[in-house]
C-alpha cells in the first residue's frame, strides 16, 4: 500500500506537508501489519500442514505392524522412527539444499546447506519441516516393501542415502522455480508446461515405490511366500485392526499432504468474487482427495469380492490409499467428478499390478511398489489427461495460456510432460537405489539369515517381542495372554 506524502499533500492544499506525512506514517504502518499478519497466518496454515503430514508416520507405523507377522512387530516400528530420525538429519544437512537451494541449476540446489541463510524472502522455517515430512514419507514407502527380511544396517543405510540425495534430486527437478521440468517456472517451461505434479504422485510416491521395487527384487521373496510349486502362499499381516488404524491416520494426513501443498491460504485470485480465492481451491483440492480415496475403496471392495470371494478389509484400506495415491499430483487442477474416474481407475491399476507381483514371485509384504509405485504413475499420466484450463491458471499463474489436460481440450503437450516424468524419475531412481541395494547384497549387509527370518527379527534382532503371550499348547511358557488354537470348521460358511 503506497502512499507518497507530496502527493497527499498537494490534495490537501497549502501548509499540510506535516499532516500527509503523519497520514502516510500511518498508513504505511498499517500495510506493514497486514503483510505481517498474512505472513503470520501463511506460516501457521504451513506447520499446520507439516504436523498433518508428520502424523502420517504414526500412520505409516500402524500399517506396517499391522501388515507384517507379529514376530517382526518391533523391527517394523523401529524402521519407522529411524526413517524420520535418520531422514530429519540428512534432510537438515544436504536434502534441503539439494532441493530449494537457490539460486542453483536445473539439476541440483547448491544452496541452504544446514539451513544456512535461514529464513529469507524465500523460505521459512516452516517451509523446511513441510518438506521433510515428504521426504521422510518416501523413505517409509520404501521400508515396506522390504520388511520382514532385511538388517537393520541396510535400513539405516537406505534411508538416509533416499532423504538426503535421491529424493531431493527429483524434488528440485520438479518443483523447484529452477528445476528443469519444474511448472514454477515463468520461462522455458517443458512443452511450454512443465510437470504438474503438486503435491507428488510422482516426486513422493513414484520415487518410494520404484526404490522399494529394486530393493525387495534384489533381496528376493520371503521364506514360505511361494510354494516349492511356485504356488503363492499368503503370509497375512497379524492385525487387521492395526492395518485400519494405520489407514485412517494416513487418509487425515493427507490433508496436510494435498491442500498443504499450496503453502499460503490468503491469496486472492484476480478478477474473481471475494468470496473466491485460493482457500476455496485448497477445499477444493480435499474434495477430491477425498471422493478420489473413497471410490477407490469401494471399487477394491467388490472386485476383491468378485476375485477372491471375500469381503476383504485389508486389500480395501490398500484401494483407498491408492486412489489417494493416485490423486496426489492433479488434486488442485481437476474437477470432483474427474477425481472418481482416477480413484475407480487406480484401484484397477493396484489390482492388475498385484496380479503381476504374484504372476512374477515378486513379494513386498505392503503392496507398497505396486500401490506407490503403479498408482503413483497412473495419477502422473491422469493429471495430464484431466487438468481444467481454470485450474491450471489458477493454481500455476506464472505463464498465461499454459497446456491443460489432453481429455479436457488442452492438447497433448502436458502428457508429453507428464511422460518425461515418469521416465526419468523410474530411471533416476533405479540408477541409483538400484545399484545401492546391490552392494549391500554383495557385501551381506542387506538380507538377515534364514535362521533369523525363520524365528522372527524381534527375537533375534531386538531382545523380545512386541506382545506378551503363550500359546495354551506350550506349557514352558509363562506369564502373558493366552492365545487359542481354533481349528478350521468343517463346513463351508454361506457367502454374504
Amino acid at each position: 500500500m503506497a502512499c507518497p506524502a507530496d502527493e497527499l499533500a498537494r490534495l490537501l492544499g497549502p501548509n499540510s506537508t506535516a499532516a500527509a506525512s503523519f497520514i502516510c506514517d500511518r498508513f504505511t504502518a498499517a500495510s506493514d501489519n497486514f503483510t505481517a499478519t498474512q505472513y503470520a497466518v501463511d506460516n501457521t496454515y504451513l506447520l499446520f500442514s507439516a504436523y498433518l503430514v508428520f502424523a502420517m508416520q504414526l500412520g505409516f507405523a500402524m500399517l506396517c505392524a499391522g501388515s507384517v507377522r507379529a514376530k517382526n512387530t518391533m523391527n517394523i516400528m523401529l524402521t519407522n522412527v529411524l526413517d524420520a530420525a535418520a531422514g530429519g538429519l540428512f534432510y537438515y544437512m544436504f536434502g534441503f539444499a539439494f532441493a530449494f537451494g537457490t539460486p542453483s541449476n536445473g539439476f541440483i540446489g547448491r544452496h541452504n546447506f544446514a539451513l544456512g541463510s535461514f529464513p529469507s524472502s524465500n523460505f521459512d522455517y516452516s517451509y523446511f519441516l513441510y518438506q521433510w515430512a515428504f521426504a521422510i514419507a518416501a523413505a517409509g514407502i520404501t521400508s515396506g516393501s522390504i520388511a520382514e527380511r532385511t538388517q537393520f544396517v541396510a535400513y539405516l543405510i537406505y534411508s538416509s542415502f533416499l532423504t538426503g540425495f535421491v529424493y531431493p534430486v527429483v524434488s528440485h527437478w520438479f518443483w523447484s522455480p529452477d528445476g528443469w521440468a519444474s511448472a514454477g517456472k515463468s520461462s522455458d517451461l517443458l512443452f511450454g508446461s512443465g510437470v504438474i505434479d503438486f503435491a507428488g504422485s510422482g516426486v513422493v510416491h513414484m520415487v518410494g515405490g520404484i526404490a522399494g521395487l529394486w530393493g525387495a527384487l534384489i533381496e528376493g521373496p520371503r521364506i514360505g511366500r511361494f510354494g516349492g510349486s511356485g504356488r503363492s502362499v499368503a503370509l497375512r499381516g497379524h492385525s487387521a485392526s492395526l492395518v485400519v488404524l494405520g489407514t485412517f491416520l494416513l487418509w487425515f494426513g493427507w490433508y496436510g499432504f494435498n491442500p498443504g501443498s499450496f503453502a499460503k491460504i490468503l491469496a486472492p485470485y484476480p478478477d474473481s468474487d471475494a468470496y473466491y480465492g485460493q482457500w476455496s481451491a485448497i477445499g477444493r483440492t480435499a474434495v477430491t482427495t477425498t471422493l478420489s480415496g473413497c471410490t477407490a475403496a469401494l471399487t477394491t471392495l467388490f472386485g476383491k469380492r468378485v476375485m477372491s470371494g471375500h469381503w476383504n478389509v485389508t486389500d480395501v484400506c490398500n484401494g483407498l490409499l491408492g486412489g489417494l495415491a493416485a490423486i496426489t499430483a492433479s488434486c488442485s487442477v481437476v474437477e470432483p467428478w474427474a477425481a472418481v474416474i482416477c480413484g475407480f481407475v487406480a484401484s484397477l491399476v493396484l489390482m492388475g499390478c498385484n496380479k503381476l507381483a504374484e504372476k512374477l514371485k515378486y513379494d513386498d509384504p505392503l503392496e507398497a511398489a505396486q500401490l506407490h509405485g503403479g498408482c503413483g504413475m497412473w495419477g502422473v499420466i491422469f493429471t495430464a489427461l484431466f487438468a481444467s484450463e481454470k485450474y491450471v491458471a489458477e493454481v500455476y499463474p506464472s505463464v498465461a495460456n499454459r497446456p491443460y489436460g489432453l481429455f479436457m481440450g488442452g492438447g497433448g503437450r502436458l502428457l508429453a510432460a507428464h511422460l518425461i516424468q515418469v521416465v526419468v524419475i523410474v530411471g533416476w531412481v533405479s540408477a541409483t537405489m538400484g545399484p545401492l541395494f546391490y552392494i549391500l547384497h554383495k557385501l551381506k549387509l542387506l538380507r538377515i539369515s534364514a535362521e533369523d527370518e525363520l524365528a522372527g527379527m524381534d527375537l533375534t534382532r531386538h531382545g523380545g517381542f512386541a506382545y506378551a503371550y503363550h500359546d495354551q499348547d506350550d506349557p514352558d511358557q509363562k506369564g502373558g495372554f493366552p492365545l487359542s488354537r481354533v481349528e478350521p470348521a468343517a463346513t463351508t460358511p454361506q457367502s454374504v
